[in-house]
């Protein structure tokens, strides 16, 4: 059964997280190159390879008591929070432009750039934790696979007009406020539990 109400957390807390990520950056610039479907089919595998890999790591955490799951996910929120904080600008990686435009080389390419850049991401961090928080993996999947497609598809097709119109640092914030609140909210159920 699925949580509409975790699944819709997860996704507004792992889409404000990863908008300001080099993601939507690298989605942005392979979306100007290549046919949008293209790219838009390697970086939806490659972040359902990273949710699959978060959640199942996150249900090893529920196997410990629930005090220390609430400590920990709440430790571990907090430091998402300050890492979004004094994060500094990424710059624009390189993005290397395959021999031709065949699927399988843009999808490829996309897949393979956000694997290897996303892999131990602040977000596939995120997902883990919610995935111990809520011992709900099915919803935290969910949520957070469509956030992240989410980003990649405004990345793709509109990334540029949204940055222009919603400051990056605004988003950063609020995302940061989302996870010190889940940060607070854990170990005050850690130590009141």
């Amino acid at each position: 059964m699925i949580s509409i109400t975790v699944t819709a957390l997860v996704f507004g807390v792992v889409f404000l997280a990863e908008l300001p990520d080099k993601t939507a950056l690298a989605g942005l610039v392979l979306g100007t190159r290549y046919r949008a479907s293209y790219v838009f089919a390697g970086v939806a595998a490659a972040f359902a390879l990273h949710v699959v890999l978060a959640v199942a790591a996150g249900s090893v955490l529920t196997l410990l008591p629930q005090r220390l799951v609430h400590a920990l996910t709440g430790v571990l929120f907090l430091a998402g929070a300050a890492m979004l904080l004094w994060q500094k600008g990424e710059d624009e990686e390189e993005i290397r432009r395959p021999q031709d435009q065949s699927f399988w080389k843009v999808a490829g390419a996309g897949f393979m750039l956000i694997l290897v850049a996303e892999f131990g991401d602040l977000t596939q961090i995120m997902t883990a934790n919610l995935a111990a928080r809520y011992d709900d993996p099915l919803s935290v999947g969910l949520g957070a696979v469509l956030a992240l497609w989410a980003v990649a598809g405004l990345g793709i097709v509109g990334g540029k007009a949204l940055m222009r119109r919603v400051p990056l640092a605004l988003i950063t914030k609020i995302a940061a406020l989302l996870m010190l609140g889940l940060g607070v909210w854990g170990l005050w159920e850690a130590v009141a539990g």
